[in-house]
């Protein structure tokens, strides 16, 4: 018999992480008291041994944007162009996290949006670093438990094709509905660095595909997922004290690129950011 997804889900969830990641999880919750359900712990940092010096990706679920902020604007953005993005400093570790009401999390996990950018990220590993209750915990596991799922029932199935190929293949097709800087091999990548989770989890997320889930679309979500990017770079220009500067910074690192922001782009930061990226898009930088 194989785990249900959901069991496997919460197995790797709970998986041990450095006690850094944990407690600037419990840290990045202190600052929304009342608000903050969970904090998940994912991206490439999870599968480093030394955190210092890298940015550290979490994200922290809220149980309303409302309740979550004090300013109305910065709720009224998270709810229209979901989620917020923040930089966060902890114990010398630099971070950022993107936050989301529950409600928001559970549904952009899920195959009723099109948008690719939650339930990519959450059909690859992650960890839950922190729950407010063990209802939040539950409720942060059946929103991920949704995202395998949806992202192989978006690809679909091909015939004969084995399930390392079809999580790859799947993952090339999210990564071309973005923006990215990284190298078009990442997306074989993230299946390669750990082929025997893929694996485990293969059955248990196909058995999970709901019936009525619909394949492909690609060309309609690539154009709706690169512009969405761009109006959520514009917004994190807004939104994230130095957004303009980890731009720069997530793209050199990436792409190889030696882009330095001068200081009338720090100034106006959404100009800076939606004259970029077109021309990083026409140089191949970004994709």
């Amino acid at each position: 018999m194989h785990d249900s997804l959901t069991d496997l889900v919460r197995a790797e969830l709970a998986t041990p992480v450095d006690p850094r990641a944990r407690m600037m999880a419990a840290a990045i919750a202190a600052q929304y008291p009342g608000s903050a359900r969970a904090v998940l712990f994912y991206g490439s940092c999870l599968r480093e041994t030394q955190l210092d010096g890298l940015m550290l990706d979490f994200y922290l679920i809220v149980s309303d944007y409302g309740d979550a902020y004090g300013r109305r604007w910065m709720a009224a953005a998270n709810r229209l162009i979901p989620p917020n993005v923040f930089p966060f400093q902890h114990d010398g570790l630099i971070a950022k996290y993107a936050v989301l009401s529950e409600a928001d999390f559970h549904r952009l996990n899920g195959s009723e949006t099109r948008n690719v950018s939650v339930w990519a990220r959450f059909a690859q590993p992650s960890r839950l670093v922190w729950a407010v209750d063990d209802t939040a915990r539950d409720r942060a596991i059946a929103a991920v438990a949704r995202a395998a799922p949806t992202l192989l029932a978006a690809a679909g199935a091909v015939d004969g094709e084995q399930p390392l190929d079809w999580w790859r293949r799947a993952f090339a097709l999210t990564y071309s509905a973005e923006l990215r800087a990284e190298r078009t091999s990442r997306a074989q990548s993230v299946v390669d660095a750990t082929p025997e989770r893929y694996a485990r989890f293969s059955a248990a997320a196909m058995a999970a595909i709901p019936a009525n889930a619909r394949a492909g679309g690609w060309m309609r979500r690539r154009a709706e997922g690169k512009a969405l990017s761009i109006v959520r770079l514009a917004k994190a220009s807004l939104t994230y004290a130095g957004g303009i500067d980890y731009l720069a910074w997530k793209i050199n690192r990436h792409a190889g690129t030696k882009i330095e922001i001068k200081p009338w782009q720090r100034r106006w930061p959404l100009v800076a950011a939606l004259t970029l990226v077109p021309r990083l898009m026409r140089s191949g930088a970004i994709r």
